[in-house]
């Protein structure tokens, strides 16, 4: 069944997120499902084309990062208070705009005021990165961008629009998709599996997303399957991943890496799709 959706695109960019890799992703997408679950929201790029191809009319969308999951509740509950908050900001694409911003972000508990806030600070922040450091602090320095700019009042209206279908949640993946029924798809899009020692260079969240968290959640993969959920996910092309899911289909694509510091080594690498149908 089709669905007339307004068009909305993506409020940040997301280190990780999938907006490359959408093509691939639609081409293995079910041909029917009932409500879609996506536990690792991030920038929500394929949620939103789901949504704008009227693929979805029931969502159910989760995120451990609790300033993630405060900005899509505000955009979906409060749009036109985060807009005016958004418009009220007086932080400038310069260095000390930035660490000024940044130093409000880590200060204040006035979530209105923290998710204009972190948008400004992934617009002009390196490479989108959401990192915190040992204090729970996010400390990604200035991105030096030459051009930076803000969503328009539309795009956070249309992405309230579409939000409004969607269950918002702020848990761990195994908890988010703990009422998938057979015939409901799951998309999993993890913090991926580093490809070396020195690659993890980030923490999402104060407590990481480790090697047994990747175990539990091909544990999970498995039980969904077993209950008749459709499930995709999308990691990093290594042997331990591969390893993880090589009772279900793995299908290697190419993938730009944009947050590798050294673009000469962005281009070749391949990540995979794994799905149970």
């Amino acid at each position: 069944m089709e669905y007339s959706k307004a068009c909305c695109k993506p409020v940040l960019k997301w280190a990780g997120g999938k907006r490359q890799l959408i093509p691939y992703i639609m081409r293995y997408v079910p041909e029917r499902f009932k409500t879609y679950y996506e536990p690792f929201l991030g920038g929500a790029a394929v949620l939103i084309h789901l949504y704008s191809k009227g693929r979805i009319s029931k969502a159910v969308v989760s995120d451990v990062n609790r300033d993630l999951y405060m900005l899509y509740k505000e955009i979906k509950e409060r749009p036109i208070e985060l807009i005016s908050v958004m418009r009220s900001l007086n932080f400038q694409n310069k260095r000390e705009d930035y660490y000024r911003a940044r130093d409000l972000f880590n200060e204040t508990s006035d979530y209105k005021l923290r998710s204009a806030l972190l948008i400004y600070l992934n617009k002009h922040g390196y490479n989108g990165l959401y990192r915190l450091n040992s204090l729970g602090l996010f400390n990604v320095p200035f991105g030096r961008h030459r051009n930076t700019s803000f969503p328009s009042d539309q795009d956070i209206l249309s992405l309230s629009n579409m939000l409004s279908s969607c269950t918002i949640l702020n848990e761990d993946f195994e908890k988010a998709v703990a009422g998938a029924e057979s015939g409901d798809f799951v998309y999993f899009d993890p913090p991926y599996v580093p490809l070396s020692k020195t690659s993890n260079f980030t923490s999402y969240t104060e407590s990481g997303f480790t090697h047994k968290d990747q175990v539990r959640l091909k544990d999970v993969f498995i039980e969904l399957s077993n209950r008749g959920v459709f499930v995709m996910e999308t990691n990093s092309d290594t042997e331990n991943v591969r390893d993880l899911y090589k009772a279900f289909e793995i299908i290697g694509v190419p993938a730009r890496r944009n947050i590798n510091s050294n673009a000469s080594r962005r281009n070749g690498a391949t990540e995979l799709i794994i799905r149970n149908y």
